[in-house]
């Protein structure tokens, strides 16, 4: 039997917000755990930090499954708040799932864990690496998948699942940062823009995530890489989602190398300077080397095994994800 009780940590954000919903739709008793107010009805909401102990107990006690997807995602910030969410606030998770006898969980990573910086082509879902990943995000988040994995040893049902950039309509993260920097006139293509990314829409990450939490513990100890299965050239989906988004078409042209080098830079200021005053914009920096990275560098990924195991294919495509967003913003007048 598919579990019925299942705790979400990290609903206020577009993919565990968007998974509660569905889910409650479906008939699962939901519980959802975070900082801020998810804004969601039919689900019984707890606020608290994945570094208390005690609101990590009470969110666990009861539940059939967990989807731990709360995690501190950016570009920039000092290591020890990545460490304290990302690879603490995990232990907690899984702690706590132990002393209240949970043994399904479905732990949320990134590909960014196994991304050394060079392209990835085709890829599989590479072992995690917290030594040569890319900045404090992906390190910490590759530390943490390492946990998921030394779990599955003793005995916990856990399925890894690794989301390739989720955007759509509602999205605070990637979507609305690129609307609103090619807004300002600050969304670069790089080189030529060429590389060929793939990305995930949200409605297709959300039955994807159903589709993995029916089958622990079935898939317990896989690690699976999700995304579209459309590479698409960079410079494309960029101008895309800007333009869907209400944005002029982004025209600043920037190489690779001085990217990563005035990204550099860039981290080292911001740093320092972040901790005195308040940052303009989104808060992150405009480069950052690992930005630039992801900016030039090709990173798709070979979807097949992901599919045969989770009996998922995507139904909303790369176009038809544009359409959807565009509509939203004429609609609402914002991407979110």
């Amino acid at each position: 039997m598919p579990p019925s009780k299942v705790l979400i940590t990290g609903a206020s954000g577009l993919l565990g917000r968007s998974v509660a919903a569905r889910l409650a739709e479906l008939g699962y008793a939901v519980t959802t755990m975070q900082r801020s107010a998810s804004g969601l009805t039919g689900v019984r909401e707890l606020r608290g930090s994945l570094t208390d102990p005690d609101a990590v107990a009470r969110a666990v006690e009861g539940q059939d499954a967990i989807i731990h997807m709360a995690a501190k995602v950016s570009v920039s910030g000092a290591r020890e708040e990545f460490e304290n969410v990302n690879i603490r606030g995990t232990e907690q998770i899984f702690d706590a799932a132990w002393a209240a006898g949970v043994e399904n969980i479905l732990y949320v990573s990134s590909p960014s864990v196994a991304h050394a910086g060079e392209s990835l082509v085709g890829a599989s879902a590479g072992a995690p690496d917290p030594v040569h990943a890319q900045g404090n995000y992906a390190q910490t988040k590759a530390a943490a998948e390492l946990i998921a994995q030394e779990r599955t040893s003793l005995g916990t049902n856990v399925l890894i699942m690794r989301p390739h950039l989720v955007w759509g309509p509602g999205d605070g993260q990637l979507t609305h940062r690129i609307v609103a920097r090619a807004r300002s006139g600050r969304l670069p293509l790089l080189g030529n823009g060429a590389a060929l990314v793939d990305t995930l829409y949200i409605d297709n990450a959300v039955d994807a995530f159903t589709a993995g939490l029916r089958r622990l513990p079935q898939l317990a100890g896989e690690r699976l890489v999700v995304t579209n299965g459309e590479p698409r050239p960079i410079g494309e989906l960029l101008i895309g989602i800007a333009e869907a988004g209400g944005a002029r078409r982004p025209r600043l042209r920037v190489t690779p190398g001085v990217a990563k080098a005035a990204g550099l830079a860039i981290e080292k200021v911001w740093a320092g300077a972040s901790r005195f005053v308040q940052m303009p914009g989104d808060g992150e920096p405009p480069m950052t080397k690992f930005l630039a990275e992801q900016l030039s560098t090709a990173h798709w990924f070979d979807q097949r095994r992901t599919r045969e195991l989770l009996d998922w294919r995507p139904s909303v495509n790369v176009e038809e994800g544009l359409a959807r967003l565009a509509d939203h913003v004429q609609r609402t007048g914002s991407v979110l």
